[in-house]
C-alpha cells in the first residue's frame, strides 16, 4: 500500500479499501460512526486472514512440519510488529489475549494474586469502561482491599489534584483509560503514571480507544501494563494485546494454564514456560494475530500522525455543526480529545434518535456505552455517540446533521 502524507492523503482511496463502506442500509449509503465499538476492516486485513486459512492453516510452536514452522514464524513476526508499534523494549513483553477485557482480567488475577493484600488500595477513574472497573471491584472484594476513584470535571477531564490526594503508601495499582470511549478525552497518562510511580504503584493503561488514533510509546510513558483490542484498530475481533514490563510478567503467576504454558509437567511438579508463553494457554487466535499485524501495518502505511490529523479535522467540523442544532448538548468538552462525540438533545431519548438515524443509513451508538457511573455523574440516562475513524468524511457529517434534524423534528 502506498504511504500517504498529510498533504496528499486520499480519503476516497482509503474508503475504497473498506468493502463494507460500499454497502447500503435501508436504501441509503452506509455512514458508519460506530468505530469506537468496532472499526471496519480494510481489504488488506481481510486478505491476510483469508490467506492464513487458505494457505497456511496449522497450529503453532510445537509442530515440526513445514506448515507449522511457517505459521509459527509468521505469528511471532506479528508479535514483533506489535512490539515495534508501541515501542515495547522486548517482544516477549507482548502477550496475545482475546482483547482488552481479557488483558485487564489477566492483570487483575495475576498481579492481584501476587501483590494485593487486605488494606491495600487500587485507584481507577470515574470515566472508566466497565471492563476497567469490574475486575478491580472483584479483586478488592476478594482481598478486602480498597477501591478509590479519580473524579472527573464537568468538561470531562480528570482532576489530577484530587488524584494526588488519593495516592499514598497503600496504593498498589492505578488503572486508567488512555482515551475515554464516551467522552473522547485523551488523558495525560504519562503524568498519571509518573505520579503513581512516586509511591511505587504499578499502572495499567486501557489503550483500547487510543491505539487506532494516536501514537503510543509504552517506554516513553513508562507504563507497567498497556492493553488494547484488535477490532477497534482495523483488526479482527477476538484478539488483543497485553503489554507488561518484563519484571512484572516474570513475577506474576500464570492466569490460565494448559497446553503451551509449560516447560515440563509431572504429577509432583510443573515448571511453567518463559515469557510470553507462560500467559498464552491453549491454541491462540492465530488468524487474529496475523490479522492484527496486518491492521498495524495498514495504520503504519497511512501514518498514525496522518490519521490523527484527518480525524481531528473531522472532529472539529462535526463539533461545530452539531453545536449549531438547537437543544443539543455535547457531553465532554476536554481540551485534548480524540474522535468521539457524545451528545443529548433536550429530553429526547438517545435510543429513539439512534433508531431514526439508522433509517437514513447512519450507524451511531446509543446508551451508556459501558460507562454507567459516568452517566450518573452527568445526570443523563445515556447519550448518542459518534465515533470517528480514518474513513469518515465531512460529507458524512453533513448527512448526519441532515438526518439528525429530521429525527429531532419527528420526535418533537
Amino acid at each position: 500500500m502506498e504511504v500517504l502524507s498529510k498533504e496528499n492523503i486520499d480519503i476516497e482511496k482509503i474508503r475504497a479499501q473498506f468493502p463494507i463502506l460500499q454497502k447500503s442500509i435501508n436504501g441509503k449509503p452506509l455512514v458508519y460512526f460506530d468505530s469506537g465499538a468496532t472499526s471496519q476492516k480494510p481489504i488488506q486485513v481481510i486478505d491476510a486472514i483469508n490467506a492464513y486459512y487458505k494457505n497456511q492453516n496449522s497450529n503453532i510452536h510445537r509442530g515440526v512440519h513445514t506448515l507449522s514452522s511457517e505459521i509459527t514464524v509468521a505469528y511471532e513476526n506479528a508479535r514483533t510488529t506489535i512490539q515495534k508499534y508501541i515501542n515495547a523494549k522486548r517482544a516477549h513483553e507482548i502477550i496475545f489475549t482475546s482483547g482488552t477485557t481479557d488483558s485487564i482480567n489477566l492483570v487483575a488475577h495475576s498481579f492481584g494474586k501476587k501483590y494485593i493484600t487486605a488494606g491495600d488500595e487500587i485507584i481507577i477513574s470515574a470515566m472508566e469502561h466497565h471492563s476497567n472497573i469490574l475486575p478491580w471491584q472483584l479483586l478488592c472484594e476478594e482481598k478486602n482491599a480498597v477501591l478509590k476513584i479519580i473524579p472527573v470535571s464537568e468538561s470531562g477531564e480528570l482532576l489530577l489534584d484530587e488524584y494526588k490526594k488519593l495516592l499514598n503508601a497503600k496504593t498498589k495499582l492505578v488503572a486508567a483509560t488512555h482515551v475515554s470511549n464516551t467522552l473522547g478525552t485523551i488523558n495525560p497518562v504519562k503524568k498519571i503514571i509518573e505520579m503513581a510511580h512516586q509511591f511505587n504503584a504499578a499502572v495499567l493503561i486501557d489503550g483500547a480507544q487510543a491505539i487506532p488514533h494516536t501514537k503510543v510509546d509504552v517506554q516513553n510513558i513508562d507504563a507497567d501494563f498497556y492493553c488494547f483490542s484488535g477490532h477497534k484498530a482495523y483488526g479482527p475481533t477476538g484478539v488483543g494485546i497485553l503489554y507488561g514490563k518484563e519484571k512484572w510478567l516474570n513475577e506474576m503467576p500464570p492466569y490460565k494454564v494448559g497446553g503451551g504454558t509449560i516447560k515440563t509437567v509431572s504429577f509432583s511438579k510443573t515448571v511453567y514456560a518463559d515469557l510470553p508463553l507462560k500467559f498464552e494457554a491453549g491454541t491462540p487466535h492465530i488468524a487474529g494475530g496475523i490479522g492484527l499485524a496486518a491492521a498495524i501495518n495498514y495504520i503504519n502505511a497511512i501514518g498514525i500522525e496522518n490519521i490523527n490529523s484527518h480525524e481531528h479535522e473531522i472532529l472539529t467540523y462535526a463539533t461545530e455543526r452539531l453545536l449549531s442544532i438547537n437543544g443539543l448538548k455535547i457531553i465532554g468538552n476536554a481540551k485534548n480529545k480524540a474522535g468521539v462525540i457524545s451528545f443529548v438533545v433536550n429530553d429526547l431519548h438517545p435510543l429513539d434518535i439512534g433508531t431514526i438515524l439508522d433509517k437514513y443509513g447512519i450507524a451511531v451508538r446509543t446508551g451508556h456505552h459501558c460507562t454507567q457511573p459516568l452517566m450518573e455523574h452527568y445526570c443523563v440516562p445515556g447519550t448518542v455517540r459518534v465515533s470517528l475513524a480514518v474513513y469518515n468524511t465531512k460529507e458524512e457529517i453533513d448527512s448526519l446533521i441532515e438526518a439528525l434534524n429530521k429525527a429531532i423534528k419527528m420526535l418533537q
